[in-house]
């Protein structure tokens, strides 16, 4: 059995920078489950088309085709339950509070310090789209968008709570990582990715779970490809 996840990458198929597809890559490792990654385009909708979905990340796991981060992880701990992620149905209700954390709060504020980084490191092929399709969401262009000093700001406030956590563990979950540091992390990784942008200042607690977090699982973040390894080769 081949285990798949259809990844979402960028100007070179080296560059994975979904934020969703990051948390299931880093539970597939929690879990100890390989799975062969399928570079993915914004462009190519058909070749989802099989799970009736049009976004990654997409997990097919045998005979099982699941879409959507947070249910791919839900799938996890159902199917395979050692090393669980979310854990019984108040720990799963934690990690759905920082699943909408992540997102509502994180995300945009990150979106508005990087985008135009994260537009550079996109495929060519599919800058219109996104261009076209989050100038729609946003109201306004890219350009009227991207405020690093506000995105800044936005994203300090944000952190308050990871802070107040972190100052009396290691992760998010404890004294060791599982799905509430993998459903934030996330995020943090799709930023390291796209941009060279200091988020966060060395003598933040944060600071300190991202370098942990990049180590966890043999080095799966600090060796991902990021575009300040390629931006020299796509001038």
């Amino acid at each position: 059995m081949t285990r798949v996840l259809y990844d979402l990458c960028g100007i070179d198929e080296g560059l994975r920078f979904s934020p969703f597809c990051w948390r299931v890559r880093y539970a597939l490792a929690h879990k100890g489950l390989e799975a062969r990654t399928q570079p993915w385009y914004f462009t190519e909708k058909q070749a989802l088309a099989f799970a009736d979905h049009d976004k990654v990340p997409v997990l097919v796991d045998g005979d099982e085709v699941v879409t959507d981060s947070y249910e791919i992880l839900r799938y996890l701990d159902r199917t395979y339950p050692e090393a669980p992620l979310l854990g019984d149905g108040l720990a799963e209700a934690r990690g759905r509070f920082f699943k909408h954390y992540a997102e509502r709060a994180i995300a945009p504020a990150m979106m508005r310090t990087i985008i135009m980084d994260l537009l550079n490191a996109i495929h060519p092929d599919d800058r219109a789209y996104f261009r076209e399709t989050r100038e729609k969401r946003f109201g306004r262009t890219l350009e009227e968008f991207h405020s690093p000093a506000k995105g800044l700001a936005q994203l300090d406030a944000a952190l308050e709570p990871l802070r107040g956590q972190l100052k009396e563990t290691d992760f998010l979950d404890g004294q060791s990582p599982a799905g509430a540091d993998y459903l934030v992390f996330g995020n943090f990784m799709w930023a390291r990715s796209v941009s060279s942008a200091d988020l966060v200042s060395n003598a933040d607690p944060v600071h300190g779970w991202i370098e942990r977090m990049l180590d966890q699982h043999g080095g799966l973040g600090r060796k991902a490809l990021r575009i300040t390894d390629i931006e020299g080769a796509y001038r």
